[in-house]
């Protein structure tokens, strides 16, 4: 399904298309800015490839406007260019949407509920008895465990009503602490929506209710529930390689939230940390390195000011500590094609031992599931298949509804299957789950 990617650099605006299995569509614009920069450094197709770490055949498909190269190899090829990844990514043409597009009826009741019609008549605000803003917020965390809990299917069926609930509360109540209640809860609700838009690729109806959910909660005058929520806005563009405004966005809502005294809340550090967090994920992404680092580091400042894995799950969103950073760091190296690194670590880092999360906190299952998805690849392309094979039937038991929408677990059951020469019976049922294997 297409959609526009508004992204900055200094010249040029983005407009690419995701495909589902996690590679891009090839533009003529794309082929003509590989082959610019590879000019402009005086290289020929070996040697972009010998630097960047690649075989020359991708360097040559890019160029010649081929389809299906991964955004991994965009990465590489930046790196090597000494440009961000965002340079080599300029405006195309769209392609039309396919007619039988199966989540457009699905989500028919949630688009109502998210995107209501406007016309030019008064709308009266809600009669009846008075919004129960206590069960709201306790729905509200009701469906974020089920969210947690990878529980998607039971999770959609009630959100276009909680939705509704929502808004008759913030129409309902125009002012005092009740308005700043009712809004507060919408904001929780819209960015629960968002999350889970964001995990089945809607990329376009998670922009709108996140962006409504930092709206309620800066309007309330909540700061850490509003940066809270630019922290699922970072996610969703970098799910859609905006990496430039991923990383300003982070930045500017940390200078918001810094904890700026001694004895910050446990809240605040977690917040403050989770957006340094985004913002080196996108860094990193974006070929800028020493960016990413230092946002590493303020991660890390703020995981040993909080201590052990700090939970927070309906306010703000934060399940924080040395666990969580210790992985998220090992998301860069995988970025950068550094597998060694992260199969290495895995085994000596502490942080990233089981044992020690009786000590530590455990992370979310949200952030251990990527952590394992990431070392699968890893293994993969570090020689060992069969560990990595491991990895992906666990995850598949474990959290079948989230693993069925990682784009990164096909591409990795791909490599798999690419060395070996016979696929077992549990191997084929993780293909069909992935969508794979017919």
């Amino acid at each position: 399904m297409p959609y526009k990617v508004h992204g900055r650099d200094e010249s040029s605006v983005i407009v690419v298309r995701w495909i589902e299995e996690g590679r891009w569509r090839m533009s003529d614009e794309l082929a003509h800015n590989v082959r610019k920069y590879r000019r402009a450094a005086g290289w020929s197709h070996e040697e972009l490839a010998h630097r960047a770490g690649l075989s020359v055949g991708p360097v040559r498909r890019i160029e010649q406007g081929h389809d299906g190269v991964r955004m991994e190899t965009l990465h590489a090829i930046a790196r090597a260019l000494d440009v961000t990844t965002s340079t080599l990514m300029v405006s195309g043409t769209p392609e039309p949407v396919a007619h039988d597009n199966p989540n457009g009826m699905h989500l028919r009741d949630l688009r109502i509920a998210l995107t209501p019609a406007v016309g030019l008549g008064s709308v009266s605000a809600p009669v009846g008895d008075e919004p129960d803003l206590v069960r709201l917020r306790r729905t509200t965390h009701d469906k974020a465990v089920l969210y947690f809990e990878d529980s998607y299917r039971s999770l959609a069926a009630d959100l276009p009503s909680l939705i509704r609930g929502t808004n008759d509360a913030v129409a309902y109540f125009d002012d005092g602490e009740e308005r700043v209640d009712a809004l507060t809860v919408r904001s929780e609700t819209l960015r629960l929506v968002g999350n889970w838009l964001v995990q089945i690729r809607q990329f376009d109806l998670a922009h709108t209710a996140i962006r409504q959910a930092i709206d309620d909660a800066r309007t309330a005058g909540d700061d850490l529930t509003a940066a809270s929520g630019v922290g699922a806005m970072c996610w969703l563009l970098m799910r859609t390689d905006r990496f430039d405004e991923a990383e300003e966005i982070a930045v500017a809502s940390m200078d918001v939230v810094e904890p700026k005294i001694k004895g910050a809340t446990a809240n605040r550090y977690s917040t403050w940390g989770g957006l340094a967090m985004e913002a080196a994920a996108a860094a990193a992404r974006n070929n800028r390195p020493g960016e990413a680092r230092e946002m590493r580091k303020a991660a890390g400042t703020a995981a040993k000011a909080v201590g052990v894995s700090h939970r927070n799950v309906l306010r703000h969103w934060s399940r924080f500590g040395p666990v969580t950073a210790a992985m998220k760091e090992l998301e860069d190296s995988m970025i950068v094609g550094d597998a060694r690194t992260v199969v290495r670590h895995s085994g000596e880092r502490e942080e990233l031992q089981a044992k020690a999360w009786k000590r530590l906190g455990k992370p979310s299952s949200n952030d251990g599931n990527r952590y394992h998805l990431d070392l699968a690849r890893a293994q993969v392309r570090t020689g060992d298949p069969s560990a990595a094979m491991e990895e992906l039937v666990r995850l598949d038991r474990l959290a079948p509804e989230w693993f069925r929408h990682q784009s990164s677990a096909a591409i990795t059951f791909e490599e798999v299957v690419r060395k070996r020469r016979t696929l077992t019976t549990e191997m084929r049922e993780v293909g069909a789950h992935l969508g794979v294997f017919a």
